[in-house]
């Protein structure tokens, strides 16, 4: 996976977005979604560390509403690898490699949000890279001062598959304030899926 400035080289830069500017830009759309990544770290554990983007996550099955909604002010992007248009109105229908929606105003602005798209079969959220972890999706959120976010013990299992310097921060962050339940979880995901995960031990020892 490329780190932030080798994206920033490769595809232009990033607008310093924020959770309240998500609030604002996705009033009035009717479907499911909720502030991801290091922001939804922060809004736990009340801290506030540098952000290279803004990560928004939806549901993969409604990514066509989604589009419908926001296309009339932003252009859309696939991300997989390379960058591809998705515009409004049409058939969508995203191969499973397309794991992110990029949105930006014009080919000449800078990106705004970087949309994942999560696997939610009705209302159950499940694991990308491993299908036998599931959760009811309300169970994944929470909200602070009316923003929806997604649970950290959640975000910490999306970051264990590709853990950077950033991803080791918010897991050390995240280990005195999370409760012991969400603790328990997070380690019985992580023995299902990354059963050698270096977080496995430490979390045995929390």
């Amino acid at each position: 996976m490329l780190d932030h400035h080798e994206v920033v080289r490769l595809y232009g830069p990033w607008m310093r977005r924020t959770p309240s500017d998500a609030t604002a830009r996705f009033a009035g759309y009717s479907g499911r979604w909720w502030v991801a990544g290091g922001w939804a770290i922060d809004a736990f554990v009340g801290s506030d560390r540098e952000h290279g983007d803004l990560d928004i996550g939806i549901p993969r099955g409604s990514a066509a509403e989604f589009v419908d909604f926001v296309s009339p002010g932003l252009d859309v992007w696939a991300a997989a690898g390379s960058l591809t248009p998705v515009f409004r109105g049409s058939e969508l229908r995203l191969p499973e490699s397309v794991g992110n929606l990029w949105l930006r105003a014009s080919g000449a602005d800078p990106w705004e949000y970087d949309v994942m798209l999560e696997s939610v079969e009705g209302a159950t959220w499940m694991y990308k890279r491993d299908v036998r972890i599931a959760r009811p999706l309300d169970e994944c959120l929470w909200a602070h001062r009316g923003v929806t976010y997604l649970r950290p013990e959640v975000q910490l299992l999306l970051k264990a598959g590709n853990v950077r310097a950033k991803d080791e921060e918010d897991f050390e962050r995240c280990l005195p304030v999370l409760a012991a339940a969400d603790l328990r979880w997070l380690g019985d995901a992580l023995r299902t899926a990354h059963p050698d995960h270096p977080w496995i031990d430490r979390l045995d020892q929390a």
